[in-house]
This record gives C-alpha cells, sequence and structure tokens, in this order.
C-alpha cells in the first residue's frame, strides 16, 4: 500500500487522513477542525500544521484551496480570507511543516479523485463535477484530463453569483427545504448543459450523501451521478496530488 496524505481546506472545516492511493480509500480516520475565522492565511496554516501533527504524519502532503491556484500561488479568495490572493501557500505550508507541500483548487482535487476512482472512472467525453457547500465548486475535465481552475459557481446567473443561488450553505445554514433547493440546482444544471453539453455531472460535496432525497427534483436531461467518494473526495484528490514529492 502506497499511503500519502491529504488536507482538504473548505470554508466551514479543515478535514485531513491518510489516502490509500492504490484504492482511493481513507487509510487512517478523518480528522476535521473547524475552519478560523477569519481565515487568514497564518490563521490556515497553523491549523494544518495542528492537523497534521495530531496525525503523527512526517512526509508531503497535498492541500486543497477553496480558489483559484495557479503553480502553488492562490489567484482568488471566494470562501477564505482575501489576504490569501497572491500567497504562494505552497511555501508557506511548506516552511510551517517542514516538508514538500502540492496546493490545488479543492473542486479540482475532488474532481481527480472521481475521476480516478468514482463516479467518473473509464467516462470518456466532457465531465463536469460540482461540489456543493459553502459555496460551488467546480472540476471540468474532457477525456479524463483535468482543464484547472474553472470556477463555475462564479457564474453570473439569475442577477447573482451561481453559488448564491444554489450553494448547500442555503439548507445546511440558511433553513431551505430540500426540494426546492434541489430545483434550483436542477435549474444551473441546465444552464450549463447549454454553455457546455457535457457527458455527465457528478455531484460532490456533503450534501451528496442526501443525492437519493433531491434527484428527482433534479430535471436535467444529461446524466448525473452522485460522487462517489461523497465529502472525502477533496481529501483523497489532495493526496494524489503530493504523490510526485515523495520521489523528489
Amino acid at each position: 500500500m502506497t499511503t500519502v496524505f491529504g488536507v482538504d481546506v473548505g470554508g466551514s472545516g479543515i478535514k485531513g487522513a491518510e489516502v490509500d492511493s492504490a484504492r482511493g480509500e481513507l487509510a487512517s480516520e478523518r480528522y476535521r477542525v473547524k475552519t478560523p475565522q477569519p481565515a487568514t492565511p497564518a490563521a490556515v496554516v497553523e491549523t494544518i500544521s495542528e492537523l497534521v501533527e495530531h496525525c503523527g504524519w512526517d512526509g508531503p502532503i497535498g492541500v486543497t484551496i477553496p480558489g483559484v491556484v495557479q503553480g502553488g500561488v492562490v489567484a482568488t479568495a471566494a470562501n477564505i480570507d482575501e489576504g490569501w490572493v497572491g500567497t504562494n501557500a505552497e511555501q508557506l505550508i511548506a516552511q510551517s511543516i517542514g516538508r514538500p507541500v502540492r496546493v490545488l483548487n479543492d473542486a479540482d482535487a475532488a474532481g481527480i479523485a472521481e475521476m480516478t476512482y468514482g463516479a467518473g472512472l473509464d467516462v470518456s467525453g466532457l465531465v463536469v463535477m460540482l461540489t456543493f457547500g459553502t459555496g460551488i465548486g467546480s472540476a471540468l475535465f474532457m477525456d479524463g484530463v483535468l482543464v484547472p481552475n474553472t470556477e463555475l459557481g462564479h457564474l453570473e446567473f439569475r442577477g447573482m453569483e451561481a453559488e448564491h443561488f444554489a450553494a448547500a450553505r442555503l439548507v445546511e445554514r440558511d433553513e431551505m427545504e430540500l426540494e426546492p433547493w434541489a430545483h434550483r440546482v436542477g435549474e444551473y444544471l441546465r444552464h450549463l448543459e447549454k454553455v457546455l453539453t457535457p457527458n455527465l455531472f457528478i455531484f460532490g460535496g456533503g450534501i451528496s450523501k442526501r443525492y437519493a432525497e433531491l434527484e428527482e427534483f433534479l430535471e436535467v436531461p444529461t446524466p448525473v451521478k452522485p460522487a462517489a467518494l461523497l465529502n472525502n473526495a477533496g481529501i483523497v484528490g489532495a493526496a494524489l496530488a503530493s504523490r510526485d514529492l515523495s520521489q523528489q
């Protein structure tokens, strides 16, 4: 078993675990702490360091950030502190924990995991992974190859950013009923259909565990599959991204 370690930084929680890279399964108990508020680089990095120390991991790690990441540098910060913009997250985290780090967009990480082990395995053509949580993350794949940093949750839709219309926080924090929220998600997916004509949507994020309850309300012609790795996809994808660091 080749074990790697992933940390998934979200708007409300930071989760980490060891991952069996041969099977795409967690190889240790998942450890979760609340995302510090405000989620400044210093506060989040300190939390990541404490998480990794708690888990007893001493090798390279992969870390997700809810924003565009280019060459380890964070370019946007919708659901974390704006102080991240322009920060070289890889260098900052590596200096804190004293080992190599790979940083990538959180939805891209979840998509990589689902395409490698889950709902997107062996699916050709255009696949769109969407993670519904505090915001809406997206990962776009063409014949299994990632097109990074798509940020489809920030498309203008209904006079607002799409994630303000259909993020899972509306159900999980703002007490919207599941059925009307699912109708909103379906409307958003049909809008993406017109623009992208995908072969498959993968429905991810923590609320994907309730997919059976909301599936009938989506009313989307394109096939939709719930994420097989559920809310662990970000951790698994982050861990996979760190594999090449072991050879450095």
